[in-house]
């Protein structure tokens, strides 16, 4: 097998050729700026406002009620910051919890050395949230709860209709880091009882660098970008129509295929679990083994270290990624890893393989036989392997 085979679509995706095709026009054709009153202004203000109509459609929201924004980070970090700040007369308790993304966690950091109080909700070992612990946190002065709908790192998929149903019951705003699932998984934030909803263009084959907010009607949030009267005042700057149009074709076609998508991805997640859990001893899969995103399988591998793990999967074309500290530029390893109570050593030995409806069973036999090999090569220079080897003679 010659080309490269990605397995890192959690973080980010190919986009897709229908989509580019529709995105092409505004870039040099229809190039107007939407906030402009002639006609060729005119096709980029209706382009988006198709986008937005796509995009309400795919999560059960009014198109008045989409935002776009310039990705996933800036969506979340709008969401805490903006509602914090709105307010901050009614309450300073924020809930989150210890395995959000870094745009929630250190979001909450800043709000926190701004006076506001924030509670980092434990998880189990397979990530998930406790619901008895969520409503125990909640406080008089609790103004929003943040947490993510599925994990990036582990895909755990948490119970995000309950936490809407407590949310509401306790008249607390509940917004959802929805990065990972939107495209995914289906998503209907009226049902789901979600206020606020972030989400991303290139996780779902569309461009970089254009995501959106929901904000259900009636929310009260303070903008984050201040400038101009673009997005009903609420987020200034010129709008990247070409990306909003992407953002929109990619999440049309994500729900236009749900289904098989779904089943496929499962089906190849579940034959490179099984053929690395039945070849390679000392494994550990992370997450929850059934509630978790169709194409994730996160792996920790005892008695080695992700990077090289990392760096040998390249060498023979495989594209994977892991929570370990030489890709974070940290001495520890992924806080997801920890928070579920992996001790460092273990949590060390991370790798994340993230499927997408371009791979193959042809390549996930290829990457399990791969990985066995570089596994055992691995394994044979540490002295820690070497202990439990001769412990087994």
């Amino acid at each position: 097998m010659n080309k490269m085979i990605y397995m890192d679509h959690s973080a980010t995706t190919p986009v897709k050729k229908e989509v580019l095709e529709e995105m092409l026009p505004y870039f040099s054709e229809f190039y107007g700026n939407p906030s402009s009153v002639y006609a060729l202004s005119n096709h980029s203000r209706l382009a988006i406002d198709k986008a937005r109509e796509r995009v309400a459609k795919a999560i059960g929201a009014k198109k008045t009620e989409i935002f776009f924004t310039g990705g996933g980070s800036e969506a979340d970090n709008w969401a805490l910051k903006g509602v914090a700040y709105k307010n901050k007369d009614k309450g300073n308790h924020i809930i989150t919890t210890k395995i959000e993304h870094h745009a929630i966690l250190h979001t909450c950091e800043y709000l926190e050395q701004q006076g506001f109080q924030v509670t980092y909700l434990d998880v189990d070992e397979y990530g998930m949230i406790s619901l008895e612990e969520l409503e125990k946190a909640i406080t008089e002065k609790t103004i929003l709860i943040s947490i993510m709908f599925a994990n990036n790192e582990i895909g755990t998929i948490q119970p995000v209709k309950e936490i809407g149903e407590l949310a509401k019951k306790h008249g607390v705003l509940f917004h959802t880091d929805a990065v990972q699932a939107v495209g995914s998984l289906p998503i209907d934030v009226k049902e789901m009882n979600i206020d606020l909803l972030s989400m991303s263009a290139h996780k779902l084959y569309g461009p970089k660098g254009v995501g959106a907010l929901y904000i259900r009607q009636g929310t009260k949030i303070d903008p984050l970008i201040a400038g101009g009267a673009q997005e009903k005042n609420k987020r200034a700057g010129t709008e990247n129509t070409p990306g909003i149009v992407g953002l929109g074709k990619a999440i049309e076609l994500a729900y236009e295929h749900l289904e098989e998508n779904t089943t496929y991805l499962i089906s190849l997640r579940e034959r490179l679990i099984k053929g690395i859990k039945e070849r390679i001893p000392y494994v550990r899969l992370n997450g929850h083994p059934e509630k978790r995103l169709p194409g994730n399988a996160n792996f920790c591998f005892q008695f080695i270290e992700g990077e090289a793990l990392l760096l040998s999967l390249d060498m023979v074309g495989i594209a994977g990624s892991s929570g370990s500290a030489c890709t974070s530029g940290s001495l520890d390893p992924s806080h997801v890893l920890l928070a579920i109570g992996l001790p460092h050593e273990i949590a060390h030995g991370s790798l994340r393989l993230s499927l997408g409806t371009g791979n193959t069973e042809e390549e996930v036999d290829f990457a399990v036989e791969k990985l066995v090999g570089i596994v055992d090569r691995l394994r044979m220079m540490s002295p820690l392997y070497e202990k439990v080897q001769g412990g087994n003679k």
